[in-house]
């Protein structure tokens, strides 16, 4: 097959955009490489088919992007990275709420890089990427709702009439001015307490499973942040009598055989914390109580120091792998005066 180099350069960001997918979806398809090997229902086993082959795809597609344009393709992940003939370390349960929140970070993801994307080839593949995400999300969500384990957030009053907001202390003073939650508080609350759980479901089953020591305690400490985090949140919905959606730390066996190599797990953890962080970036803004805020903002300071120290182990254990980076300018000049 013949060589087709684009005439046009990409920029930093689809560069930076195209890297980071490539690992991400590396890391997907052992992970979901390992979900098929023991998933049992027809419904959730062919939604981690489809997961899978998405996948596959988009590292296809940007290895022939890296290869045609002499870029170096990323380590990435690969078959040394899963145990596929490992014990079952996860029911079909969670295999379907991993998928959904997957496909959910996916739709998030693709958004952003979209408006920073001009050449065309690049964006017509996040595009399609972002069309996929959506469907797969739509997907999982139908299973979830057609098995009666879909938990959608809270309901609240519909409006009767227009009413204003007559005192600034709606905004600025939600420590015990204010009684009630905004609808948008309320989704941010629940969607927070369920990527918890989430975190707190892997952090058990990676802590069962690491080979290390201090990838095992990091696992640990994770676990104990989500549980802390869920707390905080859920107290905000149980004061004003709305209800909690249920944990699924059960759905992982008590299986201490790995599935996954310790650099996939902290590197899998490492993009669950930052997309975490966006999420309570995100909740910060859209939050009009002083009191969430600030929990926000402490919550994330705690996620942020954590996720440092994360970096730290991956660092030692050469498992980082060092993404594009600018020219070191300070450094050629350096170089030039020995």
């Amino acid at each position: 097959m013949e060589t087709i180099h684009n005439p046009i350069k990409m920029s930093a960001a689809e560069l930076s955009f195209l890297w980071a997918t490539y690992l991400n979806d590396t890391m997907s398809v052992c992970v979901l490489h390992y979900f098929l090997q023991n998933a049992e229902d027809p419904e959730i086993k062919l939604l981690t088919e489809h997961a899978l082959e998405l996948s596959q795809q988009h590292v296809s597609i940007i290895k022939r992007m890296f290869i045609n344009e002499n870029i170096t393709v990323p380590q990435g992940f690969t078959e040394h990275d899963v145990n596929l003939k490992a014990e079952r370390l996860f029911s079909d349960i969670f295999y379907l709420k991993y998928i959904k929140n997957m496909a959910g970070g996916g739709l998030a993801g693709y958004s952003r890089m979209l408006p920073n994307i001009y050449r065309e080839d690049i964006k017509n593949f996040y595009s399609k990427a972002l069309t996929s995400a959506l469907e797969l999300e739509r997907k999982a969500t139908q299973v979830a709702l057609e098995k009666g384990l879909a938990i959608r957030p809270p309901s609240i009053p519909y409006p009767q009439k227009v009413e204003f907001v007559h005192k600034q202390s709606f905004f600025l003073e939600g420590l015990g001015r204010r009684g009630s939650l905004s609808g948008t508080e309320i989704s941010h609350l629940h969607f927070n307490i369920e990527t918890n759980q989430l975190g707190a479901s892997i952090s058990t089953a990676f802590s069962q499973a690491a080979k290390t020591k201090k990838v095992k305690n990091y696992f640990l400490r994770g676990k104990e942040i989500a549980i802390k985090h869920q707390r905080v949140f859920k107290d905000y919905l149980e004061k004003n009598s709305l209800p909690v959606p249920p944990g699924f730390e059960q759905e992982v066996t008590s299986s201490v055989d790995s599935p996954f190599s310790d650099k996939l797990m902290m590197f899998h953890f490492s993009l669950m914390i930052y997309a975490g962080i966006g999420n309570y970036g995100i909740a910060i803004s859209e939050s009009q109580r002083s009191d969430l805020v600030i929990d926000y903002s402490r919550l994330n300071a705690e996620v942020l120091k954590y996720s440092e120290d994360g970096i730290n182990i991956m660092v030692a254990n050469e498992w980082l792998e060092q993404p594009p980076l600018s020219v070191d300018r300070k450094n050629l000049t350096k170089r030039q005066s020995l």
